[in-house]
């Protein structure tokens, strides 16, 4: 993964099973499922990492962009530095953590980053 390059796409579904047929049929592509709101698709198949989900976040209606880095703490300063709108503070998800900005021109992006070490046991 490299630092500030997207990494992630996520798109609205309101039925999943109907989005997964449609895509494996058209497409062939192929799903991991992470719960009944969310399922994932792979580069492999579509080029890119992403997923499609039911569960709608900050009312975005459309494809979410998501950037991955290596600082996420650093990057989200950044981002607020620069003038972007933080719209969800960083949070813990399957496989790391995020947080979601709006741009100058209001478009939604989100930023994630591998889960931050606990303490070793």
């Amino acid at each position: 993964m490299a630092h500030h390059a997207i990494d992630y796409i996520e798109m609205p579904a309101s039925d999943l099973p109907a989005q997964k047929a449609f895509y494996e049929t058209v497409f062939g592509w192929q799903f991991t499922d992470y719960g009944p709101a969310y399922t994932s698709f792979a580069k492999a198949d579509a080029g890119v990492d992403g997923g499609f989900t039911t569960e709608t976040q900050s009312g975005r209606p459309g494809v979410l962009v998501v950037l991955f880095s290596d600082h996420l703490e650093g990057t989200l300063d950044a981002v607020s530095r620069a003038g972007g709108r933080i719209t969800r503070q960083i949070f813990d998800f399957p496989g790391g953590r995020r947080f979601h900005f709006h741009d100058p021109a209001g478009n939604e992006l989100a930023v994630w980053g591998v889960p931050v070490a606990g303490p070793s046991a």
